[in-house]
């Protein structure tokens, strides 16, 4: 089995960064993909961006000049660094993995979710 759990988060001001962590605890090595979505309040859970065991990545398009994920592979670890950050940022962010090389367009074939955390930027 695969758990996952996320620290990070909080509130900043506009134009602050945040970085969002996610540790993969259990069958680490089965995990081939693993991936950032967000959910701000009223709206519909979006993809933000994923990262494969490969090292290849792939982020929501409007999202790539300010965030970057990475991962830690000695420590199991998935990072979002968010810069820049706005109010329209706001949201839940919940890491995932997957078994398989998913990507974006593909949640449900991420097995595997986080807790959740709370990113807010206030104007």
């Amino acid at each position: 089995q695969v758990q996952l759990v996320q620290t990070g988060g909080g509130s900043v001001e506009t134009g602050g960064s945040l970085r969002l962590s996610c540790a993969i605890n259990g069958d680490h090595d089965s995990v081939k993909s693993m991936g950032w979505w967000r959910q701000a309040p009223g709206k519909k859970r979006e993809p933000v961006a994923r990262i494969w065991d490969d090292d290849d990545k792939h982020y929501a398009s409007h999202l790539r000049d300010r965030f970057t994920i990475s991962r830690d592979i000695a420590m199991h670890t998935v990072y979002l660094q968010m810069s820049t950050l706005q109010p329209g940022d706001t949201g839940m962010y919940y890491c995932a993995a997957g078994r398989t090389y998913a990507g974006l367009a593909s949640p449900e074939a991420f097995q595997f979710w986080g807790q959740g955390t709370q990113v807010t930027v206030s104007s």
